[in-house]
């Protein structure tokens, strides 16, 4: 098994009082400048208003970046404040309210950023002049920052329920986590990348004997995935409707340094064979799991167990959905941009690499457009190194001030305190890891998903890296986001060093029923590339057996 680094930790100042942490789940290398320019905004204001619709005792979560690193603090609500949070959290619960936003983001936020998504997709931006690029630059990151407020604003509606299901049944039965979010798997199709447009595809590929041949090809990929494009029959508009929904979403990531899925044409159309090969397998299956849990229960307690667990099944493809249709699509059309102003500077000479654009900030990007001299293409050279050379393992996890202990919602009113408690268990299981010691050939982590694989290891950094990914391997990463799910197919089993049972990684893992360990805080650091490994998905386990 490969050793640990023992490098010592960048020094990191806090930008303000309190504590700051670390958020390696979602951020686990350094940022673009542009990202720092647009989040911390939109991440604020959306924390904000979920904190005030669930009557939480949160005034907001707040972001900064430093050297690059997303380190996040909770603002307390004002004591003034507090008795409105009480009076909201007693409806909360009485009125369901996170159904209201789930009607909310059905009917209104979801095609409605969809349709905007469409229209500035719809946009070549090869076609445009200086200036007419650097308006649509503009324009993207104002959709993108929105996308991010969106994507915020629903986080509460997208976990509280799941949190409140844990922190009650957890109670009655003692069983673990692990083992009644199982009982998720097949709420939230969106995780497993279904989508109409696929259903569709795969459909009209199993009816077209030609276009099946084309997919199976040896061909250049991106030569097949354009060929089955321009095919004048169903398969060809199937292929089209269908990369124009998940082409230019981010693979994995949130930042416009992560690659779009038509940039990888490889691993996209390995995914779409796979696909059409595994069509008509089985559906998730769950009401034995749901029996054996629901026996656990007290007689007098199972009517509300129904109840809980079905509004955690009803929310549960929030989790993943905010961000596939929010902003994980609005950053991949920021990057197509980027990348096309990149290309037209490079070609000037000005900068070494179109993807080096992407290292400015969005009025540099401009600035550079109009004619600017500054930033200098070394100066971008340097930032685009920097962050390919740094990590969230060389930063403190946490800075400022030493952390406080979690309040006790015990001392709340009742509605208020089940509020907090729900929200402190679902966070917890989304950033919390294993703290389990390790042995020499095995890594223990935070059981994700049933089931044991063995397969070779295939350790990667980043979407850049999916390429080396061959059906059947374990993908050994730092953590992943709802994006990923386009690529699981390839996948025998997957393990992380961050996230916890509620992280995007586990979610997706159970939603395709491949096994998976997540938290294992040092994975990529201990299993080399190519290792074979075995995962056990029910104990938490990975073993290297050579």
């Amino acid at each position: 098994m490969a050793q640990a680094r023992t490098e010592t930790a960048l020094d990191l100042e806090a930008p303000g009082p309190g504590t700051w942490e670390m958020d390696p789940v979602h951020f686990p290398r350094p940022m673009t400048r542009y990202w720092t320019e647009v989040h911390p905004d939109g991440f604020r204001r959306g924390t904000a208003e979920f904190a005030r619709f669930y009557g939480t005792m949160l005034d907001s979560l707040q972001m900064a970046y430093i050297n690059g690193f997303g380190y996040k603090t909770a603002r307390p609500v004002s004591p003034e404040d507090a008795p409105a949070r009480f009076a909201r959290a007693e409806e909360v619960f009485a009125g369901k309210l996170w159904r209201e936003q789930l009607r909310e983001w059905d009917d209104e936020a979801k095609p409605a950023s969809i349709a905007i998504d469409r229209e500035l997709q719809s946009i070549d931006p090869d076609a445009l002049s200086e200036e007419e690029l650097a308006a649509h630059l503009r324009r993207c990151a104002a959709h993108h920052a929105e996308m991010i407020y969106q994507h915020m604003r629903f986080t509460a509606a997208a976990v509280l329920p799941t949190g409140d299901f844990l922190a009650h049944v957890g109670d009655w039965t003692g069983l673990p986590h692990a083992q009644l979010l199982d009982l998720m798997r097949g709420a939230s199709p969106v995780s497993a990348g279904a989508s109409a447009e696929l259903d569709e595809l795969v459909s009209t590929l199993a009816e077209d004997p030609q276009a099946r041949e084309l997919l199976e090809s040896d061909e250049d990929p991106a030569t097949v995935l354009e060929r089955l494009r321009s095919l004048e029959r169903p398969a060809g508009a199937a292929t089209n409707a269908y990369l124009e929904l998940v082409g230019w979403r981010l693979l994995d990531g949130f930042d416009i340094s992560e690659p779009c899925a038509l940039e990888l044409p490889d691993v996209l159309l390995r995914a779409i064979r796979i696909a059409v090969a595994t069509a008509g397998g089985e559906a998730a299956n769950v009401e034995e799991q749901v029996a054996k849990v629901r026996g656990e229960v007290p007689e007098e307690r199972r009517a509300e167990f129904d109840e809980l667990l079905a509004e955690a099944r009803l929310m549960y493809r929030l989790r993943d959905e905010r961000g596939v249709f929010s902003d994980i699509w609005a950053s991949g059309l920021m990057r197509r941009a980027v990348l096309a102003a990149g290309r037209r500077l490079a070609d000037a000479g000005r900068i070494a690499a179109p993807e080096h654009l992407i290292d400015a900030g969005l009025e540099e990007m401009c600035a550079l457009l109009a004619g600017a001299g500054r930033p200098s293409a070394a100066e971008l050279a340097a930032r685009a190194d920097y962050r390919a050379s740094h990590s969230a393992k060389d930063v403190p996890q946490q800075i400022g001030d030493p952390p406080a202990p979690p309040p006790d919602p015990s001392g709340l009113p009742p509605a208020a305190g089940r509020v907090m408690r729900a929200m402190g268990v679902a966070l917890g299981e989304l950033f919390g890891g294993s703290e389990a010691e390790h042995e020499h050939d095995m890594l223990r982590g935070l059981a994700a998903s049933r089931g044991v694989y063995e397969g070779p290891a295939r350790r990667v950094a980043g979407p850049s890296e999916f390429g080396r990914i061959a059906q059947g391997d374990v993908l050994v990463t730092e953590s992943t986001t709802e994006a990923f799910n386009i690529l699981l197919p390839l996948l025998g089993a997957i393990v992380t060093d961050r996230g916890g049972l509620l992280s995007h990684s586990a979610i997706v893992a159970r939603e395709y029923g491949i096994p998976g360990v997540v938290g294992t805080r040092e994975a990529t650091e201990r299993i080399a590339d190519g290792m074979r490994v075995r995962v056990d998905g029910d104990s938490g386990e990975v073993t290297v057996l050579g």
